[in-house]
């Protein structure tokens, strides 16, 4: 008896690979050496290493592998958003984590392992690989997210995760079973072959699946109703974890959904389902938008901005056309350097002692760091979504997106929600800009030795000194230059194909 042995092609994991030996690295060196922030420099060195991978993969056709997953424009330009995330995520951890005195090896490693967790969702093409890569990330995250173990405020937002994430979890492994019931496969391509034949009204069982599947899939990028964990995760999770989370976990979400829809769900994705998904959008953006109102801390109100923005990049997904889809991307890609950039300012502020994370701490940062001050009015800017700046340029693009799918109510009411959220950005640079300086506690003269000098009360801040400012500084530019030539991030996402 002949034994075949399969011909596995790699080249589409290698990306996913160098990330997960990173890891391992990074777990092997915490044996070895002292200095942990230089486990952090090694992992940022994987990532770029893997940055530089997808981009030379990005120009060729499309590898699958196994009939599982396969790389090609979609898979690899998510790859980047993962990375970026990662790569600035790693700096503002490297020195946040040492002021915090968290600084640990397996942060490093759980954060690269979570990372290959999301590539693993971008390049899935069976349902299975979705599911497993989705458990890799979130298990990380839920680690992450309580890795401050002395602060009650971190182990109640990871219990709070890992329950509400594992009730989504079993609601999407469920939609899985019901889907495989139905069509007796659970490959991409293969179901979207059975639902042309079949349509999905006539089959409850699928019909079930699907909709199950799509509480999954809604928790992971925080759509409403599925969003309430996600400002009191923000805020009781270490900032510098929830810089990474903020973009990383949604990506994944959009990545996996995306592929979704248009592999396996297009044949029945038809002006119902566009409505209702439009629906969806718009009261997630609206009730993010007026939530965030209210708040008076920063990293709650980046939260519930958070679950707005996912409803603009679902005006995108509702549109259903080439250009939505490149919008989603695009809109990923620059979202990631305004969100992370922000949470980054936040880790520096709450560094100085008897600071935390309130908007009122924010009075006179423009006195105290005014370097510091306009790069977090920069953020703040793009968010809203007003020109020169990125984040302009990803709300016009799916805004187009819906008015090219007759969606126009969709984009005005958009429209609208962007101006709603000038109130609560505009907030934080009144702040730092119009009110007075909050009064620096006695009890920071005598700050722990360990701590940046540029960043110690009655310094400035100054760019280019500590990882954490290296992120920052990159961020704000990013924002500031894809404003203006937003042309390469636009022919990068053009590249992946749509349908």
């Amino acid at each position: 008896m002949s034994i075949e042995i399969p011909t596995l092609n790699f080249i589409p994991l290698i990306p996913s690979l160098i990330v997960i030996g990173t890891g391992v690295l990074v777990l092997l060196f915490d044996l070895l050496v002292t200095d942990k922030r230089l486990l952090g420099y090694l992992g940022l060195a994987g990532v770029v290493a893997a940055a530089i991978t997808s981009l030379c993969l990005l120009t060729g056709p499309p590898i699958p592998f196994q009939d599982m997953a396969i790389g090609d424009g979609h898979a690899f330009v998510f790859n980047l958003v993962f990375l970026v995330t990662a790569a600035l995520s790693l700096l503002v951890a490297i020195d946040y984590l040492e002021f915090k005195g968290l600084q640990r090896g397996e942060y490093y490693a759980l954060l690269l392992f979570s990372v290959s967790g999301m590539m693993m969702m971008a390049a899935a093409t069976d349902l299975v690989i979705v599911y497993l890569g989705m458990e890799t990330m979130s298990v990380a995250l839920y680690i992450l997210t309580g890795f401050n173990r002395r602060q009650i405020t971190s182990v109640e937002a990871a219990v709070k995760y890992f329950i509400m994430g594992a009730f989504a979890s079993a609601f999407f492994l469920y939609g899985v079973a019901l889907i495989y019931g139905a069509t007796g496969t659970t490959n991409l391509d293969q179901i979207g072959i059975w639902l042309s034949g079949h349509g999905i009204f006539r089959d409850m069982m699928a019909l079930a699946g699907l909709a199950l599947m799509l509480v999954g899939f809604g928790f992971k990028i925080a759509a409403v109703p599925f969003q309430w964990w996600t400002p009191d995760v923000y805020q009781g999770a270490p900032t510098s974890v929830t810089a990474f989370m903020s973009v990383g976990a949604k990506a994944a979400g959009f990545a996996a959904l995306t592929r979704v829809l248009q592999s396996a769900f297009s044949p029945i994705f038809t002006a119902d389902w566009m409505i209702a998904t439009a629906i969806l959008a718009a009261l997630t953006m609206t009730v993010g938008n007026l939530a965030a109102l209210a708040q008076k801390d920063l990293k709650r109100m980046l939260g519930y901005s958070s679950i707005a923005h996912a409803g603009y990049i679902l005006v995108g997904v509702a549109a259903a056309n080439e250009t939505g889809m490149h919008g989603v991307l695009f809109y990923l890609l620059t979202y990631t350097f305004m969100s992370v950039g922000a949470f980054a300012v936040a880790c520096v502020v709450e560094r100085r002692e008897g600071f935390s994370t309130v908007l009122s701490d924010y009075a006179g940062l423009s006195q105290r760091e005014p370097l510091l001050a306009a790069a977090m009015a920069v953020f703040m800017l793009s968010l809203t979504g007003i020109p020169p700046f990125v984040g302009f340029w990803g709300k016009l693009y799916v805004f187009q997106a819906a008015v090219e799918a007759n969606m126009s109510w969709l984009a005005i009411l958009g429209v609208i929600n962007s101006a709603i959220s000038l109130f609560y950005y505009l907030g934080v640079v009144v702040q730092m800009y119009m009110r007075h300086p909050a009064p620096v506690p006695p009890s920071s003269a005598a700050r722990p030795a360990n701590t940046l000098s540029h960043q110690c009360p009655g310094r400035p801040f100054i760019p280019g000194r500590g990882a954490i400012s290296v992120a920052i500084l990159l961020a704000a530019v990013a924002t500031v230059a894809l404003g203006i030539w937003p042309g390469a991030i636009i022919n990068l996402v053009t590249r992946v194909p749509f349908g």
